[in-house]
């Protein structure tokens, strides 16, 4: 009797011990929560930007299932079609519909965001083929603007993603590294950044500007070299609202801007490793208030500078996660009609949109398919504020 209540009891310790062996196991086991920022500046700067959402494919614009899709993934067993993306590489876009190059897929991913909707251009047999595309703009018309560094000429396409003319196939004007395309807001002149390479001749360092309506080549800005108007490895280029050109002048480590005649304007940045510098720039935007935006790979970040150059705050750096704000290979940047800020990362292949405070939540072409209404539009920081920060930075 003693024994048998012995052995009860011995049972009853060892099944203790495994129960709380089992609740000790899955304590540690549960899943880390990870803390991110969602504003910069981190408090108790007053936020100017915020995290809004990741984009890893085309599905990702389409909201919610309706009934019908409901209906048709129970009865056949199929979801939503989603095409993720290979390797993004350079994103623009136009009234809430973004456009995406891919490198691997050979094609660029649109995703209509005020309709719900996703299609591709640029992968049918067709004069519109793509092979590389890399840069994109699109104009003031919603005509689509590509640049195919391994076709060597640029492709227009209208809204519907249909072949409307090429640009550089000439012998006469050849393009040999077409790396970056931009095209004035009325739709009248493309802007075409020919990269070159390291052996390539000097003349072969420039922007090729030609007539949209007639495809013909106007003049060409730039050659190799350091001095104002120069270029070494330019690589991508933009519009600001003022109706300029800034170009990218990556071998030099510097922004150009000119006017739309190609006449020199001004310039800024420097090679170096601090905040303001610039390491290996990758792309340009400009918003709608002339801030620049420089998205650096070796920072892994989009730095924010005042249209004098001045630095005002970067986002991102390097990081595993893959979270927002969290940048291997970013690649591309564009701020659309609003000033939402959509930035490309190749390693991760997604797109993370940032919202400026001046326009409130579930506002503006991305979310509802109308311009937003800012609420009260932040003034630019004059350079002399701007260095009064840094040394109450530097102070604390």
């Amino acid at each position: 009797m003693a024994e048998s209540s012995f052995r009860t009891a011995y049972r009853l310790g060892i099944m203790c011990l495994i129960l709380l062996s089992v609740a000790l196991l899955g304590a540690c086991a549960k899943p880390q929560k990870f803390e991110f920022k969602r504003a910069w500046p981190a408090a108790p700067e007053k936020p100017r930007f915020h995290y809004e959402r990741s984009l890893y494919g085309t599905a990702d614009v389409m909201g919610e299932l309706t009934a019908q899709e409901k209906w048709m993934q129970v009865a056949t067993g199929q979801g939503r079609v989603s095409q993720a993306f290979s390797k993004p590489y350079h994103v623009a876009v136009y009234k809430g519909r973004i456009y995406l190059t891919d490198t691997v897929a050979k094609r660029v991913h649109v995703m209509d965001a005020p309709n719900k909707r996703s299609f591709s251009l640029g992968d049918k047999e067709d004069r519109g083929k793509l092979l590389k595309p890399i840069g994109i703009d699109v104009d003031g018309n919603g005509m689509v603007y590509v640049a195919d560094v391994s076709a060597q000429r640029v492709i227009m396409y209208n809204q519907e993603g249909n072949f409307v003319r090429a640009f550089g196939e000439g012998k006469d004007t050849p393009l040999v590294k077409p790396s970056g395309v931009a095209v004035n807001k009325e739709g009248t002149r493309v802007f075409v950044v020919d990269t070159g390479g390291v052996t390539s001749k000097p003349e072969e360092h420039r922007v090729r500007v030609f007539d949209v309506a007639t495809g013909k080549h106007l003049f060409d800005i730039g050659r190799r070299g350091s001095s104002e108007g120069e270029f070494n490895l330019p690589l991508q280029a933009t519009m600001g609202p003022e109706g300029n050109l800034y170009v990218l002048d990556s071998g030099n480590f510097r922004v150009q801007i000119f006017d739309q005649e190609g006449n020199f304007i001004r310039k800024f940045g420097k090679v170096g490793r601090n905040f303001g510098d610039l390491a290996r720039p990758k792309a340009i935007a400009v918003d709608p208030l002339g801030l620049i935006y420089v998205v650096d790979t070796a920072f892994s970040n989009f730095q924010i500078f005042t249209p004098e150059g001045q630095l005002m705050l970067f986002i991102g750096d390097r990081g595993v996660s893959g979270m927002p704000g969290k940048y291997q290979l970013p690649s591309g940047v564009d701020v659309d009609e609003d000033g939402r800020i959509y930035l490309a990362d190749q390693f991760f292949r997604k797109i993370d949109i940032f919202r400026p405070d001046y326009i409130p939540e579930g506002t503006g072409y991305f979310a509802t398919g109308e311009k937003g209404q800012p609420t009260e539009v932040w003034e630019i920081p004059t350079a002399e504020e701007i260095e009064q920060r840094k040394e109450e930075v530097l102070q604390k």
